[in-house]
């Protein structure tokens, strides 16, 4: 089922969570923390829309961590109903996409209620502070194919958070599949 993020909810603070990475550490909310801003990402692997989007995630939080940025993907859905969800298939996926972030599982589904998460992806944008400044979309999307050429929307809005500790005022929501609640 498609869903929309819901609008920006400017400087809410991040939620603490401890949650199993997929290289088998705990990772923790100052874990993920970058120096200019953090990114919390909402995915899974089997989103046909986190699929159209995951080579240029990855490579947007690359170039982020120039920017004094740390970004971490946690997954939510159930991987009893879904095992392409599982724990082993998200290693799987972290190493075939490369992930420079750790990506880890939130199996009581509580971080996910706590941040209001409600689609994979579903993108949250931290400043230094740990305010929320973005909660917006990658890039246009059209039949599943990112529409466009150069740096996306939701790295520029990093960068300018970095920059300004503030993000864009203009946000278009984020779309994929909902959350896979048990």
């Amino acid at each position: 089922m498609l869903v929309n993020t819901p609008i920006c909810e400017f400087n809410a603070k991040a939620r603490s969570f401890s949650l199993k990475s997929t290289d088998g550490n705990i990772i923790n909310l100052n874990d993920a923390r970058g120096e200019n801003g953090t990114l919390i990402m909402f995915i899974c692997n089997h989103c046909p829309y986190v699929l159209a989007v995951i080579k240029n995630v990855v490579d947007d939080c690359k170039d982020l961590e120039n920017d004094g940025i740390k970004s971490i993907a946690i997954m939510s859905n159930d991987p009893k109903r879904y095992q392409e969800d599982s724990f082993d298939n998200m290693i799987k996926f972290s190493k075939t996409y490369n992930f420079n972030f750790p990506y880890v599982i939130d199996e009581t589904q509580e971080v996910a209620k706590s941040y209001g998460a409600v689609c994979t992806p579903d993108f949250f944008g931290y400043n230094k502070d740990l305010e929320l400044q973005y909660r917006g979309r990658i890039r246009e999307m059209k039949n599943l194919k990112p529409i466009g050429t150069g740096d996306s929307e939701l790295k520029k809005a990093m960068k300018m958070i970095a920059k300004f500790n503030k993000g864009p005022e203009q946000q278009l929501p984020s779309m994929g599949c909902s959350i896979k609640w048990f």
